[in-house]
């Protein structure tokens, strides 16, 4: 038997640590989670990205009565941007989550989904890394590409080894 570990790096950085690009980035996430339809769950969560060509899109989650038919807000923001500029690699993506009580304290992570989505886009555009910040009020994690929150991931070439 072989047994193999995967780990990651994360680094736990407050506000003041940012760069003003991640700042910006965390504030829009933030602010997205006003647009965000959440009437089932009460959980509002905002994503911002960055393009390489710095563009920013925001999205929000959208829940629906049929819950499968509701959509991520990482994915509603990495969606509207492929659309938009479907040539340029994202750079980062912040994500921020809040419930009746405010923005949580610990960072929310993106789903399996949007993880997935994630690594596509890495993959996408040549293995381009897409730096990833999860804010929380007591402390935002910052994570090096997609591929560290999925290390097992699935992707396109393994359908034809």
């Amino acid at each position: 038997m072989e047994k193999k570990v995967v780990s990651f790096d994360v680094e736990i950085k407050q506000l003041d640590e940012l760069s003003s690009e991640e700042r910006q980035l965390i504030d829009k996430a933030m602010e997205s989670t006003r647009a965000s339809y959440s009437p089932y769950s009460s959980f509002a969560v905002g994503a911002a990205l960055q393009l390489a060509n710095g563009k920013i899109f925001i999205g929000a989650n959208q829940e629906n009565a049929a819950f499968p038919s509701g959509l991520c807000a990482e994915r509603t923001a990495i969606f509207a941007a492929q659309v938009n500029y479907p040539e340029v690699p994202i750079k980062m993506i912040a994500i921020a989550g809040r419930n009746k009580n405010g923005f949580l304290p610990t960072p929310i992570s993106p789903c399996g989904g949007c993880r997935q989505v994630m690594i596509e886009v890495e993959h996408r555009y040549e293995n381009h890394p897409v730096k990833i910040i999860l804010y929380g009020t007591k402390g935002i994690y910052v994570i090096n590409s997609a591929k560290d929150l999925m290390p097992l991931s699935f992707i396109a070439e393994r359908l034809y080894e």
